[in-house]
This record gives structure tokens, sequence and C-alpha cells, in this order.
């Protein structure tokens, strides 16, 4: 599979990068450990999970995924074989939230222990802290990297004038960087990144690894005119694009799909790697033709008349 450099500083990743946060969520324990034997097996060796996955399940308090990737790492002995990225920040209860120096200290020991591993491939703020000092945020991760914790740092859900503040302060201090950005951003969500992000990623060669690469499944065409989303792991955060325009993208990714014999999934997947400043589309799956799909569509080519049909239906919904 092909490799990409994550930034101008961070390591090789797959041009598709497995999401975790289905484990212990919508894929039971077995199963999950049995479709991380067959990704990585297939090259879908960067995976990315959260301390906080899956709070949000009735019965579940976070750290789900992390545990259940952490028995996969101790029972095949692999560890090696793959790329970690892990987050922190997001509320976990009891207080445990947010980007202060203590909190990230504590915070990585925790997910270090349901990972079963002694270090991170790259630790990631999952959403800015305005409360937090960004000094005290830095210096704590560059702490991590120093000590051998974690070998990269990186950002999630932040705006493109706090991402560049980061970049600056670790400069000027000599601290690890950022290497990475992991925005919302697809064929339905593109407004924010292209518009306030683009530009820092560019001046400082930031990885870009969106998330909700699929927009929770909307864009692999799954979801057509009056289906019942009741009932859905993500049936709320599909329902918004249930509009004219958001269906026309739909209709346009089942044109191209069918001209190179392909899936919705696998155009929509090939349109973002061929986006400026995207390195690698993070996207989960719960089957074996999930998979399939990310790894196809790594190897999938669109056509200039393809994305510019792509950009042109997506730009009603870009605002």
């Amino acid at each position: 599979m092909e490799k990409r450099r994550l930034g101008r500083l961070g390591p090789e990743v797959p041009a598709i990068i497995l999401g975790g946060n289905v484990y212990g969520w919508t894929l039971d324990e077995a199963e999950s450990l049995r479709q991380l034997d067959r990704a990585v097996d297939l090259g879908l060796n960067c995976i990315d999970t959260a301390d906080v996955y899956s709070r949000w399940a009735p019965g579940h308090q976070g750290g789900e995924s992390e545990t259940i990737i952490g028995k996969w790492f101790a029972t095949r002995g692999r560890r090696s074989d793959v790329i970690l990225a892990t987050k922190v920040g997001m509320d976990m209860g009891d207080g445990k939230k947010g980007l202060k120096g203590k909190y990230i200290r504590e915070a990585v020991e925790a997910s270090l222990r349901r990972l079963q591993t002694d270090y991170i491939d790259l630790y990631q703020a999952h959403s800015d802290d305005e409360l937090a000092n960004q000094e005290e945020t830095l210096e704590a991760f560059n702490a991590l990297v120093q000590a051998g914790k974690v070998r990269y740092i990186g950002a999630s859900n932040y705006v493109g004038a706090r991402l560049e503040m980061a970049i600056k302060t670790s400069q000027a201090n000599g601290w690890a960087e950022y290497v990475s950005i992991q925005p919302h951003y697809n064929l339905v969500e593109r407004a924010k990144f292209e518009t306030d992000l683009l530009p820092v990623v560019r001046k400082y060669e930031i990885g870009v690894i969106p998330y909700f690469a699929l927009a929770a499944g909307f864009l692999t065409g799954k979801y057509r005119r009056g289906s019942d989303t009741s009932g859905v792991a993500r049936g709320g955060m599909v329902k918004k694009y249930f509009n004219d325009q958001g269906f026309a993208v739909v209709d346009a990714l089942d044109d191209v799909a069918a001209r190179h014999d392909a899936t919705a999934a696998q155009a929509a997947l090939a349109w973002l790697l061929a986006q400026p400043g995207v390195t690698a589309p993070i996207a989960s799956a719960t089957s074996d033709k999930h998979l399939d799909d990310l790894v196809a569509a790594t190897s999938l080519q669109l056509s200039d008349g393809d994305l510019r049909q792509l950009n042109e239906v997506s730009a009603g919904v870009a605002a």
C-alpha cells in the first residue's frame, strides 16, 4: 500500500488510516480482534483511536477501544507492525479532561496501560483547550517525547490561528511540534478546512488526517432519499445531510464510481486523497467489505473530470 509522509516531521503512514472508534462499540471484542488481524495483513497498519472511545455508548466509560487494541498487541505480539495514534483531552468524567500539563501526564499513563505498550507513535490533542496555557500543554507533550513515551504529537479540532500559535510556541522553545492536524473534512464538510486550516497546513507543512472521511457513512451511498436512520448508530450525524445538495453529492459519487467499477466509498476517499494538503483520511470499518473498500481506494486514480464533477457538486454544501 502507498505510504505518505505525515507532514515534514512525522512518520510514513499508509494512505488510509484505520479508525478505531468502532472497537468495543459497534464491533464486539472478538470481531474487533479479527478485523485488526486482517487490516494489518492488508497493509492498514496505522490505527487511530482515543481514550474517550466509546464513552458515549450506554454502559461504557471510555477506554474500550484502547483496551481492545491493547489485547490485540498482547495476544498477537505485533506492536512493532503498527503505527499507533491515540488522543487525549475529551471529557472522561470525574473532571478528567482538557490539556493541562498534569492531566496530560496522568492520561498518557492510563492510555499506555490500556494499550499494553510502552510508547505511542502519535499522541494527539483531541480538541483545543483554551482554558489551558499552550506553553503548558506543549511542554507536557514535549516531555513525553523526550521520555520516549510518545514519538510524535499532533492536534485535532483546532482552528487555524490556534494551530499556528501552537507551532510557533514549540519552535520558539525548541520543543516537539505538532506534525499533524485531524480536521473534520470530507465532500460534504469542506469550508472550515479549506478556508481556515489549509493555509496553515501549507505554511508549516503539517500532515492532514481527516476524520469522518465518509461523513459517518453518508458518503458510502448506504443512505438514500427517504432512508430511515432510526436505530442507526450514527443516524443523528448523517440526518443533517438529508437534503437535495447532500444527495446530489451521493449521486455524483455513484456516477464517478460506476466509471471506475468502484464503490461510492472508494470514490469519496479517492477524492480526499487527491486534495491539497491531505496525507491520509481516517475511516473505520465494520465488515470485510468495508476493509476492502479502504484498500481499493488507495489505488483509485480519479480523472480531472471526476474531480471537477465532485468539486462542483459539493461546492453547494461546502459553506
